[in-house]
């Protein structure tokens, strides 16, 4: 009689790995890779690329820091796969929008996608943190940065801004301008949360401050009677929480793609 024997065993008789295992350790490597990448984050905003530490963090997350390098060859590599990492995101955000309410013309999509930076900035302050130890001086990380990932991203939203001037919704300046004051403005509540919070006890992760502050902001630029700030379906994401949280503000959600290591 001839015994019959799982595929498995099989597998493992030949000297492979069970698929079901392979995909367990995958899943494994990839929340780690996750893990890595959102304690990294916070690392880099609170320290800046040379004060911080892979060592450091390693403890952020409890693990030792040669599985960091294993992951992550060096800093320079795991700076630019945080990088990667929350720009994947924000460009899901893009998409999701866009999905959900698609744009009539030039103006709504400019809506659209700033309001998806805006969302991001306030939800995840760490970012915008990250962001800035960079653009305080030049750095071959910055251009790298532009190179990569800002470039293309502007590129997408200046034929908007240029459609948006023919219609006459927008002032007629070089389309770079609007976009970084733009930039200025969804990154506010996330510059000055703090000092709001200590000059007018203003919390910038409320609710109603953040929907009070961009409904404004959609009024006086792209007219009365579109300021209404809408939560969007999105793959949650995990960040550093902001200091001097309020009660009302949501909780942290972790982002679960990971860039490749």
């Amino acid at each position: 009689m001839v015994k019959k024997t799982d595929s498995s065993q099989t597998e493992t008789r030949r000297g492979r790995r069970p698929p079901e295992l392979q995909r367990a350790e995958q899943q494994r490597a990839q929340e780690t890779r996750t893990a890595i990448l959102n304690a990294a984050l916070a690392e880099f905003a609170s320290k800046g690329f040379e004060a911080a530490s892979i060592r450091r963090i390693a403890e952020r997350i409890g693990l030792q820091h040669p599985l960091i390098t294993y992951h992550y060859r060096t800093k320079d590599i795991l700076w630019e796969a945080v990088a990667e990492h929350v720009f994947n995101q924000i460009r899901d955000d893009w998409e999701g929008y866009l999905a959900v309410e698609p744009p009539t013309n030039a103006m709504e999509g400019i809506r659209l996608l700033y309001r998806a930076l805006f969302k991001f900035t306030v939800d995840f302050p760490a970012f915008h943190r990250f962001m800035l130890q960079e653009f305080l001086e030049y750095s071959p990380r910055l251009q790298w940065l532009a190179d990569t990932i800002l470039k293309p991203m502007i590129d997408r939203l200046l034929p908007l801004i240029r459609q948006a001037q023919d219609d006459g919704a927008l002032p007629r300046v070089e389309p770079a301008i609007l976009h970084y004051l733009m930039i200025s403005l969804t990154s506010a509540l996330s510059t000055f949360g703090a000092e709001m919070m200590a000059t007018s006890k203003l919390s910038a992760s409320d609710p109603a401050v953040v929907g009070a502050y961009w409904n404004t902001v959609e009024d006086l630029i792209f007219g009365a009677g579109h300021g209404t700030l809408r939560a969007v379906p999105r793959v949650p994401a995990v960040t550093e929480p902001a200091p001097a949280r309020q009660p009302s503000q949501q909780a942290g959600k972790p982002i679960k793609r990971a860039a490749r290591g």
